[in-house]
């Protein structure tokens, strides 16, 4: 991420999507899958930070960051997937949006202007998508995949 953030980013994004349904189908129950998908998200989420420590939203994903370490500490202490969604990962959404902005836009700087300038636009779309995840996920424990697509997931 650090060094690719775009590429890496989307990877890990398709990645973090898609890996429930495909370890659910090879057999990992849901418990095991995710203590193991929770323990590659801070990692990544670690990574996220080095990516962005030079970037003018630093101070922003310091704090998101922080607030999801919350979350997933008293997860791992409880095993209660409702702490996930009271901490939720604002990290993710909002460090793939900007390194979206980043790429098309050809900088850093033009990336900040255009977050500054649509902030509480892209604050509406990063919060609707992400607590709607979190409940979805760890609150109601709804597996989309087998609602949606009939797919045996891991819940």
């Amino acid at each position: 991420m650090p060094f690719f953030p775009f590429d890496a980013i989307w990877a890990n994004f398709i990645l973090d999507v898609t890996d429930g349904d495909l370890l659910g189908v090879l057999g990992m129950n849901g418990q095991t899958y995710q203590l193991i998908d929770k323990a590659a998200d801070y990692w990544s989420y670690i990574f996220m930070v080095i990516a962005g420590r030079n970037w003018k939203i630093r101070k922003t994903l310091y704090w998101l960051f922080g607030l999801r370490t919350i979350g997933q500490l008293l997860f791992f202490s409880t095993q209660k997937e409702m702490f996930l969604f009271y901490f939720p990962n604002f990290l993710g959404p909002l460090i793939t949006v900007y390194v979206t902005l980043m790429y098309f836009l050809k900088s850093e700087d033009a990336a900040y202007r255009f977050y500054r300038k649509y902030l509480i636009i892209i604050w509406i779309l990063i919060v609707v998508y992400k607590m709607s995840g979190e409940w979805t996920l760890h609150y109601a424990n709804i597996d989309l995949s087998l609602l949606l697509f009939g797919l045996n997931g891991n819940k």
